[in-house]
């Protein structure tokens, strides 16, 4: 595409996050636990939004945000601090931010979440959507026309799908994928779809729907599928000291659409983002523990050395750093918002 508005385009709901890690137990009925750690940040959409951004990706994001403390909090971290494009977003009075709790144990997470329906929907504010290069798109029951206008102004669309609050993992729901370049679902709704037992046969069976299907196995990496060349790749995952695992897939999911952008081979991008995702989980949320290319470099200067042969297929990280990889980037606080002191 000849000199597109933006690289990616989003949509979807942006929560405040509020994390807690380190907790010794569930809290049980009548009880309080008291948790090591907390850590807030803007969640939802805006893991993939903040994740897209410090790999200098030009993103536009179209959302609601409610008119309190905790959409002000949201809109100035992503516009502000992170330079998401906010201009397809909206501000509505009396409608609150939705807001996520999410509980870190064990080497997973538990949320909970509350909110209500958006006062608007995608089509309204991508009316008509900007050139792009790319889509990110989270399937819905219904298709959206901006994603269809997209595509035929030649996006690449990416999609991932959600969890399945029924159980029903309705096999229908795949036919929604005609269309879609690249699939990035987890283990565990590949597996439910699919009606297959494991990540690996759940990627083939998905391959059938779609060009590029990447399954991703949380801390275990991920196994990827090229339907067209019959390509497939698995990539174990990287021993990381692990805080949260909340928004890993969508950091993961934003490396690999930084590598099919760029043009990298199929193992390259599943590197790359497992690569993203693993050194997200060392820090609180999902938004603003996403690496910059900062953190990429560090990892590579520590670890290149290392005589271990799985470390060494990350070689071509060589030549992908940029001179710039210094360049520190923020991390989510236990406030949602600091006074200064006069």
């Amino acid at each position: 595409m000849a000199d597109p508005d933006y690289d990616v385009l989003l949509t979807g709901t942006v929560f405040l996050d509020i994390i807690f890690t380190g907790l010794p137990r569930p809290p049980a009925a009548g009880t309080e636990v008291w948790a090591e750690g907390l850590g807030s940040c803007p969640g939802g959409i805006a893991n993939l939004a903040v994740a897209l951004r410090r790999l200098e990706l030009r993103t536009a994001l179209a959302a609601a945000f409610g008119e309190d403390a905790y959409g002000d909090f949201c809109w100035d971290v992503l516009a502000d601090q992170e330079g998401v494009d906010l201009s397809y977003c909206r501000r509505f009075y009396g409608w609150h931010s939705p807001v996520t709790v999410s509980m870190a144990m064990e080497r997973d997470r538990s949320m909970v979440t509350h909110g209500h329906k958006a006062p608007v929907v995608a089509d309204d504010l991508f009316c008509p959507p900007p050139s792009a290069r790319a889509c990110f798109v989270h399937i819905q029951a219904e298709d959206e026309q901006w994603v269809r206008t997209a595509k035929e102004n030649g996006a690449k669309l990416f999609a991932d799908i959600g969890w399945d609050r029924t159980g029903a993992w309705s096999p229908e729901l795949l036919r929604r994928l005609d269309g879609y370049d690249v699939f990035l679902p987890n283990h565990v709704e590949a597996q439910g779809y699919t009606r297959t037992d494991s990540p690996e046969a759940a990627a083939r069976k998905l391959a059938e729907h779609v060009p590029v299907v990447v399954v991703t196995r949380g801390g275990g990496g991920a196994v990827a599928v090229d339907s067209a060349s019959g390509e497939v790749v698995d990539v174990p995952g990287l021993n990381v000291a692990q805080l949260d695992a909340t928004g890993a897939g969508d950091v993961f999911g934003a490396g690999f659409v930084m590598g099919t952008l760029a043009g990298w081979p199929l193992e390259h991008r599943v590197r790359f983002a497992n690569l993203c995702a693993a050194l997200s989980v060392q820090h609180f949320g999902g938004s603003l523990s996403a690496p910059g290319w900062g953190d990429i470099a560090v990892w590579w200067r520590t670890v290149s050395r290392r005589p271990d042969e799985e470390l060494s297929r990350y070689g071509f990280l060589d030549d992908l750093l940029p001179d710039h990889a210094g360049v520190e980037v923020r991390r989510a606080s236990p406030t949602i918002g600091l006074r200064l002191l006069r």
